[in-house]
């Protein structure tokens, strides 16, 4: 603003002949002040004038110079004189006396923004304001909440079982108070696997006092629990994850499964806390952990090397076993057997564990019973077929083949720590010389199924006769072509005449 004001100014000074460069005193003329002259004054027949113009900063800067008589219209009160509506810029004119506008006195101060009070009005449109903000949020949260039951019951009603249908399987009658809890599970499921009876079942989860965590995965954490004064490992899975705890329970309930190299099944519940469910897994507690933890703290003798292979087999081979009859056993594949699915008990034997991505073969149908999912497999555990998804999903021996090659990389894990009195290598998992810690398919792929690797078999296991059987063992779990893999109870039995020559009883 400052700067239009000069340019129109000496426009003026120069259209009506003043010269305030080269003032002519004269007669009759009036002298005034002039900032950017250099004699600092002008001469005119009109008026002088100062211009102040308030800056951004506060401060105000004043112009001062002389207009011509000639552009005073009308004369008695000029245009040119009189201030606009601009608050920041004020003109005074004066023709008195010569240098009136020397000492004209700022006639403005800076102006300030008056506080802003708080009426009523405005407390009721903020209070309006979030009140519906609140009102929203709950809406939106009872709607989310509507929407997850409502998917819940549609899953339901399309075939997918709830927690009650799934306890309902057990009929029998309530045992007393202090009846141990193996003692209550034999008694009353008689070999089917099916756990406590019912109404223990659907109470167990008040009833169980969680300890402390004991191990976490992708499908939720595992907790050691103390019940009826003894201890007991729970496995509450995720809601995302209801389909795997379905599974594994409808596995574990399966007619005559029960088996002492099979993680004891007790009991499924749910917990709802209002929010979401927890879906419990109750089985027995081994506080030996699993073979994966066992192995990096333990080495193994013989003897113990031994008796764990010809348990795991064992376990597996009644997994993998058909019995006929009005109460038999379907054959069952774990499709994901690896040492941290393997507990050691105390007495050094150990058992499978997590049933969730086991298939069933229907001998009735001649079919599978696979539930599809997003869960596959160990990576670094899957048979060659697997990770060239060659694999015949529709033959049941396919899935058994496929537990046979993981079942020959487990005992190479254990073979690793056996101590035969000259040391032992240290804890490693299978191929952790030629893929990344955390493999991906393609990376196992390459391994397994185009260079056709192996894990190494050390030359000094020849020199020890429990050792080159286990090497033979895996090598015969290893080939490539499924077919010609040993089966598990062909492995169960090496392994028991191996034993028996250490009067090894398993």
């Amino acid at each position: 603003m400052f700067y239009i004001l000069f340019v129109v100014c000496w426009c003026l000074c120069h259209v009506s002949g003043v010269n305030p460069l080269n003032p002519e005193t004269k007669e009759g003329l009036l002298r005034c002040v002039c900032s950017d002259c250099p004699s600092n004054e002008c001469v005119t027949d009109g008026y002088c004038y100062v211009i102040f113009t308030l800056e951004k900063s506060g401060e105000t800067t004043p112009y001062k110079n002389c207009f011509a008589r000639d552009i005073l219209i009308p004369p008695p009160r000029p245009f040119i004189c009189q201030n606009t509506k601009d608050p920041n810029s004020h003109i005074h004119c004066c023709g008195d006396s010569d240098f009136c506008n020397e000492d004209i006195k700022v006639p403005f101060v800076i102006p300030q923004e008056e506080p802003r009070e708080w009426n009523l009005w405005h407390i009721i449109l903020v209070a309006s304001i979030l009140l519906f903000l609140l009102l929203a949020i709950i809406v939106i949260s009872l709607g989310w909440l509507w929407h997850h039951r409502k998917q819940r019951n549609r899953r339901l009603r399309r075939g997918f079982p709830d927690v009650e249908s799934v306890l309902d399987r057990s009929e029998v009658p309530l045992m007393g108070p202090h009846t141990p809890i193996r003692d209550v599970i034999e008694l009353t499921s008689s070999g089917s696997g099916s756990g406590l009876p019912l109404l223990v079942q659907r109470s167990i989860a008040r009833q169980i006092q969680l300890i402390e965590i004991i191990g976490k995965g992708r499908f939720g954490e595992v907790w050691r629990g103390r019940w009826r004064g003894e201890y007991v490992a729970v496995k509450i899975f995720s809601s995302r994850d209801e389909r795997s705890w379905f599974r594994e329970v409808e596995i574990y309930q399966t007619v005559m499964l029960r088996h002492d190299n099979l993680l004891g099944f007790i009991a499924a519940d749910n917990k709802d806390n209002g929010t979401w469910t927890q879906l419990w897994l109750v089985t027995d507690y081994h506080e030996n952990g699993s073979l994966f933890d066992y192995l990096m703290r333990y080495p193994v003798d013989t003897v113990g090397m031994i008796r764990m292979a010809l348990s795991i087999a064992t376990g597996l081979a009644h997994l993998h076993m058909d019995i006929m009859g009005n109460k038999g056993k379907p054959a069952i594949a774990h499709r994901d057997l690896k040492s941290k699915n393997i507990l050691v008990k105390s007495n050094g034997t150990c058992a499978i564990a997590d049933l969730g991505l086991a298939v069933r073969y229907e001998s009735a149908t001649d079919s599978v019973d696979i539930v599809h999912n997003n869960r596959v497999g160990t990576k670094r555990y899957l048979a060659p077929e697997c990770l060239e998804e060659s694999i015949n999903m529709n033959h049941f021996d396919s899935f058994k083949r496929a537990d046979v090659y993981a079942l020959g990389l487990v005992y190479w894990e254990i073979a690793r720590r056996c101590n035969t009195g000259g040391g032992c290598e240290e804890y490693q998992l299978p191929y952790y010389d030629m893929v990344p810690n955390d493999p991906t398919i393609e990376d196992m792929r390459k391994v397994v199924c185009i260079y056709k690797q192996r894990p190494i078999i050390p030359n000094k296991w020849q020199s020890c006769e429990e050792l080159r059987v286990m090497s033979k063992l895996m090598k015969e779990c290893w080939y490539q072509n499924a077919a010609a893999r040993l089966t598990a109870l062909r492995i169960k039995k090496t392994l028991a005449n191996l034993g028996a020559h250490d009067d090894l009883k398993c």
